[in-house]
């Protein structure tokens, strides 16, 4: 186990992150960056998956826990895609100096985008979104949930992950909502791999083909897994997404 480090955030936050160097020879190639999910961590089967591919083949990678998630300080109640973005960015800028490859899992899939508009163009190596859920912070919620998250109440729901609720904080809502994307075209050209579970009760596959279609990248290609559900973390997924990984890499380099 790589030991996990702490980055300083303005502020006193303390941001978890574990980061694998590139082998030698591979150094000018592209890092890659797992954005875990709403209330998820980098400790998950997708993210170690990932990180264990990068060190065996000489990969740059990088984890992260977002503030007030897993390891990193902080209250998760205070988390807004805007403020987990900085985090990102401050992290990429330490660890990553050359290209990125974002790899963004369900809500990760809509931060990898708004990090990925927040680079200039010659770092984006690539992205691939698993499940990835931009603006659901409008199609996820119902209009009786956006009021009372407008109203400054907390939502919870239920949680098929664990035995807690999943809550809703107004701050994380008014936040997606200042920052959706589906609505115009997404201006990005780097290479785009979406994977999707038809079997996905969460994020509607349908998001995927959405997003395609908005992306301004002449090279995005969606893959539905028919069986597949929202983690998409069976063995058979996870080697998907690995297949995905190296073959995305060996066209940035």
């Amino acid at each position: 186990m790589i030991d996990i480090r702490f980055h300083a955030m303005p502020g006193g936050r303390r941001i978890a992150c574990r980061f694998t160097p590139a082998a030698p020879e591979k150094a000018g190639g592209p890092a890659l960056v797992f954005l875990p999910g709403y209330m998820s961590d980098m400790a998950g089967g997708k993210a170690c998956a990932v990180f264990d591919w990068a060190r065996e083949h000489g990969r740059a990678c990088l984890l992260l826990d977002y503030s007030g998630c897993g390891e990193s300080s902080g209250d998760f109640a205070d988390g807004t895609l805007s403020r987990w973005r900085e985090e990102v960015l401050a992290l990429v800028e330490v660890h990553c100096p050359g290209p990125v490859i974002f790899i963004g899992s369900s809500m990760g899939g809509w931060l990898m985008l708004l990090c990925a508009l927040a680079l200039p163009a010659g770092k984006r190596a690539g992205l691939i979104g698993i499940a990835p859920a931009p603006d659901f912070t409008t199609w996820g919620r119902s209009e009786e949930d956006k009021a009372r998250l407008a109203g400054g109440e907390t939502v919870h729901d239920d949680n098929p992950y664990g035995p807690e609720p999943t809550p809703t904080h107004p701050g994380f809502w008014a936040d997606g909502q200042a920052n959706l994307l589906l609505g115009s075209e997404i201006p990005l050209d780097c290479p785009v791999r979406l994977l999707h579970g038809q079997g996905d009760p969460d994020v509607p596959w349908a998001i995927s083909l959405e997003l395609s279609r908005r992306l301004r990248s002449a090279d995005v290609q969606v893959t539905l897994i028919k069986d597949g559900d929202h983690r998409l973390s069976r063995d058979a997924d996870i080697a998907l997404l690995l297949r995905t990984i190296a073959a995305l890499v060996s066209e940035a380099n």
